[in-house]
């Protein structure tokens, strides 16, 4: 009975890892093992980023809306409290970028907040 081996598939398996530690700086790119366990660490800490990213991109909204916001006279906080009292929806990403590049747009929004706490 002839010798089978498994070199085909463990080929395919060395490559496909190899393949993904692409642009890996020196052996984490070259050596199987080294760059099987780069591929890993490189794989778990992605999905914990964007996990992550979801919460940075919220504060930066947050940093944003509060600046805009206190120079129209108001805390964050505050104008997220009339907003809500008015019953206006509109979400934080939204709110900054309102802040950003309508600037009449938000004023009337602090204004219609100011309303609502009264």
């Amino acid at each position: 009975m002839p010798r089978v081996t498994n070199a085909p598939a463990s080929r395919e398996r060395r490559r496909r890892r190899l393949e993904l530690a692409k642009g890996f700086r020196g052996s984490r790119s070259k050596l199987f093992r080294t760059a099987t366990e780069a591929v890993d660490r490189s794989q778990r800490l992605a999905t914990a980023h964007r996990k992550l990213r979801k919460r940075d991109f919220r504060r930066l909204w947050i940093a944003r809306i509060n600046a805009a916001a206190r120079a129209e006279g108001m805390s964050y906080s505050r104008l997220l409290e009339g907003l809500r009292k008015a019953e206006v929806e509109v979400n934080r990403k939204m709110l900054s970028e309102i802040a950003i590049h309508d600037a009449e747009g938000f004023k009337k929004l602090v204004e219609i907040a100011r309303g609502a706490l009264v």
